[in-house]
């Protein structure tokens, strides 16, 4: 692994940690419990899509989820920024993480056809 790579994820990791420590401090009870699943950074350290789960949400609070994320998208941003001591924090893009579904569908899957295989024995 190249050092610039070592250096990428050192600050995948980071904002990992700092981004639900910037969602605890504010007063929306939806922002605050959400989860983060994963950062994954682009261009250097200059884009940072920010996957969050959305296993308990409904389509119509996840609407609502992205607008207020984005009125506090600069706070996160800043917040990360002054943590690290960074001259200038990535740009956030957040995403609902569909990971864990498909997961459990292939999951379900695998039992149905288990369950085929042992009837047929």
């Amino acid at each position: 692994m190249k050092q610039q790579d070592v250096k990428l994820k050192r600050v995948e990791s980071i904002l990992k940690e700092l981004i639900p420590q910037a969602l605890s401090e504010l007063e929306d009870e939806q922002l605050v419990g959400l989860c983060v699943t994963d950062v994954v950074c682009h261009k250097g350290r200059y884009d940072a899509e920010v996957y969050l789960d959305k296993i308990l949400f409904t389509e119509s609070e996840i609407s609502q989820i992205y607008t207020k994320l984005s009125k506090v998208k600069k706070y996160i941003q800043n917040y990360c920024a002054t943590q690290e001591g960074w001259f200038r924090a990535p740009n956030l893009t957040f995403r609902f993480d569909n990971l864990l579904e498909e997961q459990n569908r292939m999951d379900r899957l695998f039992k149905k056809i288990e369950k085929g295989l042992n009837s047929s024995e």
